[in-house]
């Protein structure tokens, strides 16, 4: 487990009103790590905020946790229908 997926889990589930169905999941290619949110419908857009405002910090803050790691991550949002 990374830190870039700890970061994101720990964001995730601090901003939903339904943290347990927060599911963070990490995956690795060609020297990247891609970190995948899923959550309730209603929670998303909580995590995703205005104007994709705290998406960015997320994301921000996803690449200096890989940095510190020495990898690279990326963060993708999905809800969960």
């Amino acid at each position: 487990m990374s830190r870039a997926r700890d970061v994101v889990e720990v964001v995730a589930k601090a901003l939903a009103d339904k943290p347990d169905a927060v599911r963070v999941t990490e995956r690795e290619a060609r020297g990247q790590t891609f970190v995948e949110l899923a959550m309730a419908p209603g929670d998303l857009g909580r995590v995703i905020g205005r104007q994709g405002r705290t998406a960015n910090a997320v994301r921000t803050l996803v690449t200096l946790a890989a940095e510190l790691d020495g990898t690279k991550a990326t963060v993708d949002f999905r809800d969960d229908d």
